[in-house]
């Protein structure tokens, strides 16, 4: 794998996104948003920004989900058809996908389980879609001290 050491350039995150093998749920970088989200277009990635600020539960987190993702009107608001629907994007054709949750700390803190279950099927997608070559990636935007479970999105390898 080449070295990519600047991560103030969208060609850096541009190559980063594009890499299946690397792909997976992180903590999202900070502070530099705007050009990885450049970066992932030109990667051919579709970007999605999902705000989870007034999201306290399960089906809050299915349905801003589901709005923001814009997925089909079969999609059944449980686990298994987030998962059936982030596995089949038919309706988004794109070399990639980016999943950037934010505002995320009052989910967590009010619904712990659920949003250690959503990680997981955000984690296992990644993995399946890894396996077909599609990255699949899910930026979480919380810090390090609210949540260290989850891996830091790592720059500079």
């Amino acid at each position: 794998m080449r070295q990519m050491n600047n991560p103030q350039d969208s060609t850096f995150y541009e190559t980063l996104f594009a890499d299946a093998a690397r792909a997976g749920v992180y903590r999202l970088p900070h502070p530099h948003h705007e050009i990885l989200e450049i970066g992932a277009g030109h990667a051919g990635c579709c970007v999605f920004h999902i705000d989870l600020a007034k999201a306290r539960n399960k089906g809050d987190l299915l349905e801003k989900i589901g709005h923001a993702m814009a997925f089909p009107e079969w999609f059944g608001h449980n686990w298994d058809a987030l998962s059936d629907c982030l596995l089949d994007m038919g309706w988004r054709p794109a070399l990639g996908f980016v999943v950037i949750l934010k505002n995320v700390e009052m989910v967590h803190s009010r619904a712990e389980s659920d949003f250690a279950c959503l990680l997981k099927i955000f984690a296992d997608v990644a993995d399946e879609r890894r396996s077909e070559g599609v990255p699949f990636w899910c930026l979480v935007d919380i810090p390090a001290s609210k949540f260290p479970a989850l891996l830091s999105f790592d720059v500079t390898s």
